[in-house]
């Protein structure tokens, strides 16, 4: 979520939802991975009823862009990093936090956002594109 606020209300949706389903655990797998599950489909949720996932945002340019500075990344911490993918448009967010921070798969993506899996692929394509863009064009890195 970019505002904190909404970030806080579907944390506590989230947490309404575990304590309400709690009774159909079923100690199948990992209790963290049952409950991550109902986080993340509150979140997604949140994102739907907002149109936050028609990913109509375009970029330019497409191609990856090359980093002119190999230690760019080295510069930026970890609080300008999150700040950057905060400010991602809401579909290349959504993407990038599932597949890179998550670690879902692209077919497990697809199906959450009921999307394709090229679409999925898509989306983090340009996300990252858009991250480089915004680390290589930010002076401050320079």
């Amino acid at each position: 979520m970019k505002d904190r606020e909404v970030a806080k209300d579907v944390l506590q949706d989230g947490f309404v939802t575990l304590f309400e389903k709690i009774s159909t655990y079923k100690s199948e797998g990992s209790f963290e991975g049952w409950a991550r599950k109902i986080f993340v489909n509150t979140a997604l949720m949140q994102l739907r009823r907002n149109d936050a996932l028609k990913f109509s945002d375009n970029i330019e340019d497409s191609q990856v862009m090359q980093m002119t500075q190999s230690n760019t990344l080295e510069k930026i911490g970890a609080d300008e990093i999150f700040k950057l993918v905060s400010s991602m448009p809401d579909g290349f967010r959504t993407v990038f936090n599932l597949y890179v921070i998550e670690g879902y798969s692209h077919e497990e993506i697809a199906k959450m956002l009921s999307i394709t899996e090229g679409g999925s692929r898509s989306q983090l394509s340009r996300a990252r594109v858009w991250l480089q863009g915004k680390i290589k064009t930010n002076d401050k890195y320079d």
